[in-house]
């Protein structure tokens, strides 16, 4: 008979203590801590056979009273709503409050601001220097004011705020030469020089990228705004050439692989421009020098730069770096031919040719600051754009049927040099050029005869 009486304590026991332990956690959820009363309150009894031995005239106490706290000693615990509702509510309102308001205000105040100089500026409140002024000191006060953002790391809207005064202050210089001309381009030219100077040096303290690219575009744009609409191919591709060797200098200690993108684009998009309106056949010896000089940098660049990516301890290269370099080749190729073409066609193939060498001597190059992967990334695709330079020659400088023979021979080093060194890339460049060569013999060559008969 003691054996179910033993169980029945056992589970008293522990239902006592599950009581104990929810009621101490709602406590513990209100902020508050179990004193020793209500914790020796809350106590489970011990079991029957570990319980000292009644007193000689016990109290009458029922198996209720035992287990749970009185309700007059142990007051409920209060009703409480889930802890997540209110903190989501005040981080809705503080968001609300400190983010939106705040920049709903700027946009309101610069707004307002705007109007207000335009109505001065309409009538005649402000003259010139005061509207340059305004402009120059609006800027700068902008750029300063972006710091403050920065410090409490809303980083993006800081950035789109220097962003802001760093353009204010180009198009205050600008106005100020362009449209009030009330400095020389000289005094203009430096200005807008220190402030692409500053901006780079806000992008190196900050180790921020994107100021970087602002500086570069700042100073790409700075030959725009200051254009006259004469022909000064020396002042602007050795500015140009300064600035790609810097941005060739900030790649090798900054892991900023796609400002060579930038300054790449940004180079050609003044060279094709200068090209299309000033290029004449008497200026073709300083316009391929230049056109050498920046081929020669931007094909550099890619092993030179550091790399944008660590995984495992092994460096990778970047799709910007590998797509620069096969762009570069084929843009240097066609400034090269749009020169040559109307002066001397054969030129173009031998020079087709020493592009083809170039690349084979830039695949046997490595690129340290790359792993194995990379470097092996690098060498294939210098290796093919040598190939393909060498395919491109043989049109160039072959006529009818030496063309597809001259492919079709091409096709066959290939495939014996691609069995010699166990290489699958040459055997793929081997089965194009004999694509081409079957393709040409098929479509454009003639090998049809005719026979004349005798009367």
């Amino acid at each position: 008979m003691d054996h179910p009486q033993s169980e029945l304590d056992l589970l008293r026991a522990q239902v006592a203590e599950l009581t104990s332990r929810v009621y101490r956690l709602e406590l513990a959820l209100q902020g508050k801590s179990v004193s020793a009363a209500e914790s020796k309150l809350a106590a489970p009894p011990k079991p029957a056979s570990e319980a000292p031995a009644p007193p000689p005239t016990p109290p009458a106490v029922g198996p209720t009273d035992r287990i749970f706290p009185p309700v007059e000693d142990a007051a409920p615990p209060p009703h409480t709503s889930p802890p997540h509702t209110p903190l989501a509510q005040a981080d809705l309102e503080s968001r609300i409050g400190s983010h939106w308001l705040n920049r709903i205000g700027i946009t309101a105040v610069l707004v307002g601001v705007s109007y207000f100089l335009k109505f001065a500026f309409d009538n005649n409140w402000i003259g010139a220097s005061g509207r340059v002024t305004i402009g120059l000191l609006s800027g700068i006060a902008v750029v300063v004011w972006s710091e403050s953002f920065r410090r409490r790391d809303y980083q993006v809207f800081s950035y789109s705020l220097k962003a802001v005064g760093i353009g204010v202050l180009y198009l205050s210089l600008w106005s100020a030469f362009q449209l009030y001309h009330l400095v020389p381009a000289g005094v203009a030219f430096v200005a807008m020089l220190a402030v692409t100077a500053a901006t780079a040096g806000l992008a190196l303290a900050q180790d921020a990228e994107i100021l970087a690219a602002f500086a570069l575009a700042g100073g790409f744009l700075t030959p725009v705004l200051l254009s006259t609409g004469e022909n000064h191919e020396l002042q602007l591709f050795g500015y140009v050439a300064i600035l790609d060797a810097a941005t060739l200098v900030l790649v090798t200690y900054k892991a900023w692989q796609r400002l060579l993108v930038l300054s790449f684009a940004s180079t050609l998009l003044l060279y094709i421009a200068w090209y299309g309106e000033y290029y004449a056949g008497s200026e073709l010896g300083w316009t391929l020098a230049f056109a050498t000089l920046f081929f020669a940098m931007f094909a550099v660049g890619p092993l030179v730069a550091r790399p944008a990516m660590r995984e495992e301890g092994t460096n990778k290269v970047s799709l910007s770096a590998l797509f620069l370099a096969l762009v570069n080749a084929g843009v240097y190729f066609m400034e090269v031919y749009a020169m040559y073409e109307g002066v001397n066609k054969t030129a173009t193939a031998w020079f087709a040719l020493g592009l083809a060498a170039v690349y084979l001597g830039l695949s046997r190059q490595a690129a340290p600051r790359y792993g194995e992967a990379a470097q092996q990334a690098i060498r294939l695709l210098h290796l093919g754009l040598a190939i393909a330079f060498v395919t491109i020659a043989i049109p160039i400088r072959l006529d009818a049927h030496w063309i597809t023979i001259g492919w079709l021979v091409e096709a066959g080093f290939l495939l014996w040099l691609g069995d010699r060194i166990r290489s699958d890339l040459l055997n793929a460049f081997a089965l194009g050029a004999l694509a081409l060569g079957v393709a040409r013999l098929l479509v454009f060559d003639n090998f049809s005869t005719t026979t004349s008969t005798r009367a």
